[in-house]
């Protein structure tokens, strides 16, 4: 199975964006530096997320992005399939023609983990994400980390 950068990243951005709701557009280039993201993977990402109408954008001096919805009515399942992102564990891409054309053994197994990992992601809201981060204190200490204590370029990236 595999969630790969594009769904972990869109996710994670989302959540940067949504522990500044409501304190005006915030820019992909703030983004960037917070969360160790490439700015241009960001345009890409928040370009499929304007699209599915995740986010709004406002152009010009002072400009950025903010969540276009009520954060309790985006789930995470939501935000990953904006982006396009599949999370599937079987070999098929759920096709049913893993071996020989016919559903492999294991099939309705992997079938049946795919739609509880995205009945999970779809119960779990951007909202409860942000009152996660804030139960633990962390909202203010993504701003006021020191440079030193930054995570490196290329090193992980976690939400």
């Amino acid at each position: 199975m595999r969630l790969t950068t594009k769904g972990r990243f869109a996710v994670t951005a989302m959540l940067d964006l949504a522990l500044r709701n409501g304190a005006g557009p915030v820019t992909l280039a703030g983004i960037s530096e917070r969360q160790k993201i490439s700015l241009s993977y960001l345009e890409q990402l928040f370009g499929r997320l304007r699209r599915h109408g995740l986010v709004e954008s406002v152009r010009g001096p002072g400009g950025g992005y903010y969540i276009s919805k009520d954060l309790k009515s985006i789930s995470v399942a939501e935000i990953i399939r904006a982006v396009d992102e599949a999370v599937d564990a079987t070999q098929c891409g759920g096709e049913g023609n893993c071996h020989d054309d016919r559903p492999c053994l294991t099939h309705e197994l992997w079938m049946g983990l795919n739609t509880t990992i995205f009945d999970y992601l779809g119960a779990v809201s951007l909202a409860q994400l942000v009152a996660g981060h804030q139960q633990r204190g962390e909202a203010e200490v993504l701003d006021k980390r020191p440079a030193r204590g930054r995570a490196k370029a290329g090193a992980p990236v976690t939400a």
